[in-house]
């Protein structure tokens, strides 16, 4: 079979609306069929692009994020973003940003945080007297926060896709997060200023804050957990996802929350979630031994360095590409295709692969986002229940500040990799 009629077969059985894995395994078992190869082989790559210590990590972090979720940890931030920013104008908006902020450090999957904040936080907007628009648009941004910042799937995937170390991946992924929150903040700082009309919070009390402080020490630790666990070299990343799932088990029986029905809930989601990714990553192993018969690597990278040797152009190029295939796709599908082509090419480029992953998140993320067909818009819409294009005008204003700091990131590679190097994790 030629390698054009391969992508043909697999993009016409995507828009006939066939689940990303098995369009990849239907076309590459017709591959390995036409060309003579063996169907055990094929079966034993998909078995084999799944049979990785590393990736144990993903359905832990995925019932860290699920049970957190179940627990109704956001309300608990929530609460204290509240209690801290009484007075501020426009202070919803920045408990919005706070809590966001605030769960991204548990949660790995920005589609479960746009979930849960936007149950939330909305409706409560909404009374104060925002516009949908607006409350909807920030939550969705919100989330992305969830899937940058460690503990974040996405980046596990890419690092055991990669073959780089997912600690390094996740230090570099902290400023590149902080970064983006601060792009919101400022978008929200002169909305707010140009919507005068929008009142502050409610009186400081100390006595809310207080309380308020003590019910988020626990999932306050959980970070700390994590990520002082990996940097410290105490335990791996797939060894800290378990201790961080064993955790968030005993704060659900501390707050008297944890029931059969809600883990039974959690552990569902958690199957169902990490089923679909693991079956994605051994069909992308499969369409990945196709790829490399026929030298598409190789070939790809001929024509780059062809029409460019400027690295920033490289990754110019690649960001609109990611954004597109992000805007109808998930981020793991693309992930696990796409990395074992571009690591060839970017060690040709001199790009460091930190940077590059982390790029590579953010544009998919971004993708997520833009209409008409992002996935966490769809969650968010599904839930308020509103006009979807009520939704895509109030997401436009805040893909300028994301755009901004996935700029940023793409002309200095050094504010990815500047905290990785100084922990000695590259």
């Amino acid at each position: 079979m030629d390698l054009w009629l391969y992508i043909l077969i697999f993009v016409a059985l995507l828009l006939l609306r066939v689940p990303v894995a098995f369009s990849m395994i239907a076309a590459s078992m017709l591959y390995f069929y036409t060309n003579g190869l063996s169907a055990g082989y094929a079966i034993s790559s998909i078995v084999n692009g799944i049979n990785s210590f590393p990736l144990l990590a993903v359905p832990l972090f995925i019932f860290v994020g699920s049970i957190a979720n179940n627990l109704g940890i956001a309300t608990r931030l929530y609460d204290l973003a509240r209690a801290l920013l009484p007075r501020l104008p426009g202070s919803l908006a920045y408990v919005n940003l706070g809590t966001a902020i605030g769960f991204s450090w548990i949660s790995g999957s920005a589609l479960a945080d746009a979930a849960s904040t936007s149950k939330v936080q909305i409706p409560q907007m909404l009374k104060a007297g925002y516009p949908y628009g607006f409350s909807a648009g920030l939550t969705a941004s919100g989330s992305l926060l969830s899937t940058v910042m460690p503990p974040s799937v996405p980046a596990v995937l890419f690092a055991a896709t990669a073959s780089i170390s997912t600690g390094a991946l996740f230090a570099g992924s902290i400023i590149p997060a902080l970064l983006m929150a601060l792009g919101l903040a400022a978008y929200i700082f002169f909305w707010v200023r140009r919507h005068p009309q929008i009142a502050g919070g409610r009186a400081f009390d100390g006595a809310l804050l207080g309380k308020a402080a003590v019910r988020v020490i626990g999932p306050a630790l959980l970070p700390v957990i994590i990520l002082g666990g990996i940097f410290s070299g105490w335990f791996t990343p797939t060894e800290s996802a378990g201790i961080a799932a064993v955790y968030m088990l005993i704060l659900g029986v501390i707050y008297r929350t944890l029931t059969w029905k809600v883990f039974w809930k959690s552990a569902k989601e958690t199957v169902v979630i990490s089923g679909g990714i693991l079956l994605i990553l051994g069909a992308s192993n499969l369409m990945g031994q196709v790829l490399a018969r026929e030298q598409v690597s190789r070939a790809l990278g001929e024509w780059l360095t062809s029409f460019t040797d400027n690295p920033l152009v490289f990754l110019l190029m690649l960001n609109v590409l990611l954004i597109l295939l992000g805007i109808p796709l998930e981020a793991p599908p693309v992930i696990l295709v796409l990395v074992p082509i571009l690591m060839p090419i970017v060690a040709q480029f001199g790009i460091d692969p930190v940077q590059l992953g982390v790029l590579m998140i953010l544009n998919l993320m971004i993708g997520s986002l833009t209409p008409p067909v992002g996935a966490v818009l769809f969650v968010v819409g599904s839930i308020t229940r509103r006009p979807m294009g009520e939704l895509f005008r109030g997401i436009l204003p805040f893909l300028i500040p994301l755009g901004t700091v996935l700029l940023l990131l793409t002309i200095f590679p050094v504010i990815v990799t500047l905290l990785p190097a100084l922990l000695g994790l590259m």
